[in-house]
């Protein structure tokens, strides 16, 4: 039977992930140690002073010359604290800064549907605020852990050089205080976990309420909508409030207690001096020492919430990291023939990527494009049109069957060599927050801007482009959302035309276009697309009636196929889409 792995620590998890920067860690922890003796020396010269003065030394230059290396020693503990976190604050950017790298690229090797499974504000919030949130907590543990730890266990030892008897009784509030941390920390996993749940729930209700703001207005729903958010906001506020409540006490018998040595000391130090068995001189050393003992204690176990939450925060990064991905060559070409077979192709979400989450959706879809074809894919909403799209774009991997490029099999092909064959524009393209010249440009970066406005041109966007205000220079918005659905659609498919791929995938690309803009569309992505594989999903059947193949896809399966006049003569489902499409288009 195989036995289940056991998930490494926050910390040793995110250590593992130091590669070149772990030598900059251990000098961090180095320094630390250094500045632990300069912490810990001025004790041992703080006893020497007493020395002095019970032993009646009156010579000033006796205690000027100790004052002096105290002062040393502190600057040099304050320095070595400097550069140790200074040191261990690179390291900890440069680690952080690398899993964020790790992390976006690991998206684009997993397959859409895991992606999409994911809200994209909770991998924001992931990515950025997250692993921002825990920076400072990790740059200092590292260091300080390892010297808070040191402080006490040299102390210690050293006590219980001088009598085992004091060491015992320097350590006598340690059990009491632990006592009161372990009822702390009882329940404290369920709270926490409550906390993030809580929190979560308020996110979600928050960004809905926000995005959803014009829907709760124009249908009157803003008093119950606005009772959910302060529901949740009162739950989440409450989860905390309901944990230090629990905690409170404990917490403060610990913090109270445990650092209280002199309690036992003086008393059980005053009887052994009384009684002979111990020096005074030994005596003072141990109350020196045994006033700073426990407090590096209780500063280490005060980073347990923070470790919690490094936790927390690193198990959803792990769970980015080792997620499933679409599996490809690291290097080789793609072929040089642009014809594509889909054979016996096969496709089921995975449990969570949709509602029939685990259903195959794709049964036994079987087609052949040939190099610098024009095929449509056409079909009620929901037969699968997409999903064969976005499987031909490789998009996610098919569970059955083989999708080829050139007789390679694209599951054989580096990814950047295939995207690079592949042009793929859907209804619902991205635009990022810049310039519509660069939008337009990422089809090909080393474009110039003729080249640029020449596509622009061709997939009849200029004019409307030199209407905005800064032309080409206008900036686009947030998700395109300065300009209008057909606007953003046009953009993105000059930017996929700029790209010039052999293989060329429009998904419903004119689906928010006018019947104007859509046949100068169509006319001008018949100009680009000469010599080039094309295949077009469209419900606007008459975009497609010069197609050399069209498919006809129901409920995940090919059930007609052939030239449009040719499916119009097979009086079936394809003939029922027709009429339906030219009633709408006369009534219209």
């Amino acid at each position: 039977m195989e036995t289940k792995k056991k998930a490494p620590s926050p910390i040793a998890w995110v250590l593992g992930q130091t590669g070149d920067h772990g030598g900059q860690y251990v000098l961090s922890v180095i320094i630390a140690v250094i500045g632990v003796a300069f912490s810990v020396l001025p004790y041992f010269v703080v006893v020497g002073v007493v020395h002095g003065l019970m032993d009646g030394q009156r010579d000033f230059s006796f205690y000027l010359t100790r004052c002096l290396i105290m002062a040393g020693l502190w600057l040099g503990r304050v320095l070595c604290h400097a550069l140790s976190t200074a040191t261990s604050h690179r390291a900890t950017f440069a680690v952080l800064g690398e899993i964020r790298k790790r992390c976006t690229e690991k998206l684009a090797r997993m397959p859409l549907g895991e992606v999409l499974t994911r809200s994209s504000g909770a991998l924001k919030n992931t990515l950025i605020e997250r692993i921002d949130s825990i920076e400072t907590t990790l740059a200092h543990i590292v260091p300080e852990f390892t010297a808070n730890l040191l402080i006490p266990v040299i102390m210690v030892i050293y006590i219980f050089t001088i009598d085992w008897r004091m060491g015992l009784a320097s350590l006598a509030t340690v059990p009491i205080g632990m006592f009161c941390y372990v009822l702390m920390m009882v329940g404290s996993g369920d709270f926490y976990q409550h906390t993030i749940t809580a929190t979560k729930a308020l996110n979600d209700t928050a960004v809905e309420y926000i995005n959803g703001i014009q829907v709760i207005k124009v249908f009157g729903k803003t008093k119950s909508s606005y009772e959910r958010f302060v529901h949740d906001a009162y739950e989440a506020a409450h989860s905390f409030i309901d944990w230090m409540r629990a905690s409170i006490l404990p917490m403060t018998f610990a913090m109270v207690l445990m650092p209280a040595t002199m309690v036992s000391v003086l008393p059980i130090g005053g009887l052994l001096v009384r009684n002979g068995s111990l020096s005074a001189q030994d005596f003072v050393m141990v109350i020196i020492l045994s006033v700073g003992l426990i407090t590096p204690l209780v500063t280490m176990m005060s980073y347990s919430d923070d470790i919690r939450t490094m936790g927390t925060i690193f198990g959803e990064v792990r769970s980015i990291l080792e997620a499933p991905e679409m599996e490809r060559p690291k290097e080789g070409g793609a072929p040089e023939k642009n014809d594509l077979v889909l054979k016996d192709v096969r496709f089921s979400y995975s449990a969570g990527q949709s509602e029939g989450g685990g259903k195959e959706v794709l049964h036994g879809v079987s087609m052949e494009i040939p190099e610098g074809s024009f095929v449509a894919l056409v079909g009620p909403s929901g037969s699968g049109k997409s999903t064969i799209a976005r499987l031909i774009a490789s998009l996610w991997d098919v569970t059955g069957g083989s999708i080829s490029l050139g007789g390679t099999d694209i599951r054989n092909i580096p990814q950047e060599a295939y995207a690079d064959k592949v042009a793929f524009v859907s209804q619902d393209n991205y635009l990022f927050n810049m310039t519509v010249r660069e939008n337009i440009r990422l089809g090909k970066p080393s474009a110039t801007d003729e080249e640029v406005e020449q596509a622009a041109k061709m997939s009849g966007c200029h004019d409307f482009i030199m209407s905005l205000e800064n032309g080409y220079e206008t900036v686009v918005g947030t998700s395109g959302g300065h300009l209008s659905g057909g606007e953003r659609q046009r953009i993105s498919i000059a930017r996929a035309m700029l790209k010039a791929a052999p293989v060329v995938i429009l998904d419903e690309a004119t689906a928010y276009t006018d019947p104007e803009n859509e046949s100068v569309i169509q006319r001008s992505v018949s100009k680009l697309t000469e010599g080039k594989t094309l295949i077009v999903i469209a419900h606007r059947l008459s975009t497609v009636m010069d197609a050399d193949r069209i498919y006809v896809i129901e409920n995940g399966a090919i059930c007609e196929e052939g030239k449009h006049a040719e499916l119009l003569a097979k009086h079936g489902l394809y003939e029922k889409m027709w009429n339906a499409h030219m009633e709408v288009k006369d009534n219209g």
